[in-house]
């Protein structure tokens, strides 16, 4: 039985008209689910053990759809990787560990100023904004501590 929220997009993308297969159902209860933020061919490797049927080509094709529903959000990593999480909401924000993948959603971000100064300095009318700061998380921290 999926999570309520991998239920919730299901049902959302079944009203749009989106065809789920058992493939694409256990890719969408994957992303849902995970706080780590996946590679598209660690969301194919983890979806084939729930369901072996699943393409690769259905991972990109699903993960394409998830995002342009906003459900899903590509995470950018240095070295120029992408991965994918569960969307942000609103003013919320990411903090990625480097070492482990994990991603933790955080609120509350006073930017206005320094948005306000750019907007001033750039001349751009800024409508949106997205922050993603990298770190070590407090498990990977402690281990590397230990070591």
């Amino acid at each position: 039985m999926p999570e309520p929220l991998a239920h919730a997009w299901l049902a959302r993308l079944e009203q749009e008209g989106y065809r789920l297969t058992a493939p694409r159902r256990a890719i969408i209860e994957i992303l849902a689910e995970t706080e780590v933020a996946l590679g598209p061919l660690e969301v194919y490797d983890r979806a084939r053990a729930r369901c072996p049927g699943v393409g690769l080509v259905t991972v990109y094709r699903t993960l394409e759809k998830l995002e342009e529903a906003g459900l899903a959000q590509r995470v950018h990593l240095p070295g120029g990787c992408h991965r994918y999480l569960r969307a942000t909401q609103g003013h919320q924000h990411l903090l990625i560990c480097s070492a482990c993948g994990r991603a933790q959603i955080f609120e509350g971000d006073n930017l206005d100023n320094f948005i306000g100064a750019v907007a001033a300095r750039t001349g751009f009318q800024i409508t949106e904004h997205w922050l993603q700061l990298y770190g070590v998380c407090p498990g990977c921290h402690s281990v590397k501590g230990e070591a």
